[in-house]
């Protein structure tokens, strides 16, 4: 939905090029949008919040109320705080800022095409199938203030942001830590984003990196460790890696088939296990193909977290770093990762 014919133009074009092909309807104004998902099921609304008279706050607000189960994305060219926390506390599953780049294109159809697809018991209303870690990382990385209220069942907590930075949180009787760690525990929910509350006193003061990985390494400790292999990895070296500066998240598996990992920082390590196996197996491939010599490291740099793969003996590593970390301080940190697991 969008009042601009050249816009709603192109991002039929762009949505025609989806791998699902989904079937498209447009609308140039709020009132036809609404006329048109009361006469047919939709599975996804993308809604420009800047309309005439029924402007895309109102639609969405009628949606929400309506038709609970529609997927839904606001979309703006507008910097305003106050429409993104709007727009969040009216439960959308997305919040965009009009793509323009070729880069920001290509994110946005692969989000819009993870909305397209099944839906899932888990994650929080609010960004669907996302967990509450993704969320956090997204307030923060935009360097957003806001108030997140969450509920789980009976469970309500809170988490105060700051200038993309975690300052306090509540969760029944606890606060601080304690509490951020309780609320990060759970698995799925509804959450809010509310207006900021400067006067917030802090008695956060860790970065939101290191607690997000504590919180990650605390699940994990609670969990029993998957394993088919024959060797366990360290896990108090694996908590050692955890602490270097820029690390998001550290993944160390045992070499073959079938075989041993262990995880900080990761929601679901299973899933980048068999990513980070199968381009290692991918890229030895093509090194004995172009008789280059054994695979000795491999890195991605990327728009939210740069990624590097390296193999120590039988140990292979997958290793998430900052997204403004520099190829060669990546180096440097890996070669770190390698001594600290050799130590």
């Amino acid at each position: 939905m969008d009042d601009d014919p050249d816009l709603l133009e192109m991002y039929r074009e762009i949505l025609r090029q989806l791998p699902s092909q989904p079937e498209i309807r447009t609308a140039n104004s709020g009132s036809r949008a609404l006329a048109l998902i009361d006469s047919e099921p939709f599975r996804l609304l993308l809604c420009d919040l800047k309309m005439p008279k029924v402007d895309g706050l109102q639609v969405l607000s009628i949606v929400r109320r309506k038709y609970p189960q529609l997927r839904t994305v606001a979309m703006t060219s507008v910097e305003d705080e106050q429409f993104r926390s709007r727009a969040y506390a009216l439960g959308v599953d997305l919040f965009w800022h009009k793509p323009a780049s070729e880069q920001e294109v290509q994110m946005f159809m692969e989000c819009i095409e993870s909305l397209l697809g099944p839906e899932s018991d888990t994650g929080f209303r609010g960004i669907q199938s996302k967990s509450l870690v993704d969320i956090i990382q997204l307030e923060c990385i935009s360097q957003s203030s806001s108030l997140l209220r969450i509920s789980n069942g009976p469970l309500t907590g809170k988490i105060w942001i700051q200038d993309g930075e975690v300052i306090d949180a509540e969760a029944d009787e606890l606060r601080g830590e304690a509490a951020f760690l309780k609320i990060l525990a759970w698995k799925a929910g509804h959450f809010e984003s509310l207006p900021p509350d400067p006067a917030r006193p802090r008695t956060v003061f860790k970065s939101y990196n290191a607690l997000l990985l504590e919180s990650a390494q605390a699940l994990d400790e609670s969990m029993v460790q998957e394993t088919n292999g024959t060797r366990s990895i360290d896990e108090q070296r694996i908590a050692q890696l955890s602490q270097l500066e820029g690390m998001e998240f550290v993944l160390a598996m045992t070499a073959g088939e079938e075989a041993s990992r262990i995880a900080c920082g990761l929601e679901n390590p299973k899933s980048m296990t068999q990513w980070a196996k199968a381009s290692l197996e991918r890229f030895r491939g093509l090194g004995e193909r172009l008789q280059v010599g054994p695979l000795q490291a491999m890195e991605g740099l990327g728009p939210q977290r740069n990624v590097a793969l390296q193999t120590q003996g039988d140990t292979e590593f997958c290793v998430g770093w900052r997204h403004t970390m520099s190829p060669d301080e990546m180096d440097e940190n890996m070669k770190k990762v390698l001594g600290l697991w050799v130590s």
